[in-house]
């Protein structure tokens, strides 16, 4: 995965997607590739089959098409690369890499993973972790941050067998649809660091936990 500057030639760099991956999980054959506008409509189908709780800890409601419109938009201008998992034409699943845009904290970027319940416990989400990761240290990405609620304890572990480790805790932080308030746990990864002790042992890639 290449990087590229913005066109003012200051601010964050800019990540260009990465290519199309094959690879089979069980029984399923699944391609990973790059979200495009062409995939409104797929995104839109998986959203819907979402538990309510899945979104408290997304930054953006991606069951709305000007939401899945303004996601499209940032990532052609490079500023957040997304890989959708797919068998055959069904969405079971995605990962983002979301870089920061404010120059202090260009070298940061937020991962997401989200698989929907008919793929969990597979191992789809330690795929799209372990793609998003190698784009992140392939973009310069020098921290990861991810946020979840505390509750949603297989997603928490699976973090922290990737390295991550708890940064905070915000309290009353997120609302859920019947107005019920949670906390989000903020976690932290020094991707230089981890990606330096995987090659020190001669591991290639990551060796991500399963958030599904």
């Amino acid at each position: 995965m290449a990087e590229r500057k913005n066109e003012s030639g200051s601010g964050p760099a800019a990540t260009s997607p990465t290519g199309r991956v094959a690879s089979r999980l069980g029984t399923i054959d699944l391609t990973v590739r790059p979200m495009s506008a062409e995939d409104r409509a797929a995104v839109l189908a998986f959203a819907d089959g979402l538990p309510d709780h899945d979104l408290l800890f997304l930054r953006r409601d991606i069951r709305d098409t000007e939401v899945i419109d303004e996601w499209t938009s940032e990532i052609e201008s490079g500023q957040m690369v997304t890989l959708l998992a797919f068998a055959d034409d069904e969405l079971l699943g995605y990962a983002s890499i979301d870089r920061s845009q404010l120059q202090w904290s260009s070298h940061v970027a937020e991962i997401r993973c989200v698989v929907s319940e008919v793929a969990r416990g597979k191992g789809l989400g330690r795929l799209l972790v372990e793609q998003a990761f190698q784009a992140a240290v392939a973009s310069g990405i020098e921290k990861l941050v991810a946020r979840m609620t505390p509750d949603q304890k297989g997603a928490v572990a699976a973090f922290e067998g990737l390295g991550f480790v708890p940064e905070g805790l915000m309290r009353n932080h997120v609302r859920d649809l019947s107005g019920e308030k949670h906390d989000l746990l903020v976690m932290g990864l020094d991707v230089v660091a981890f990606h330096s002790t995987l090659e020190s042992y001669g591991v290639g890639e990551a060796a991500a936990g399963d958030v599904d």
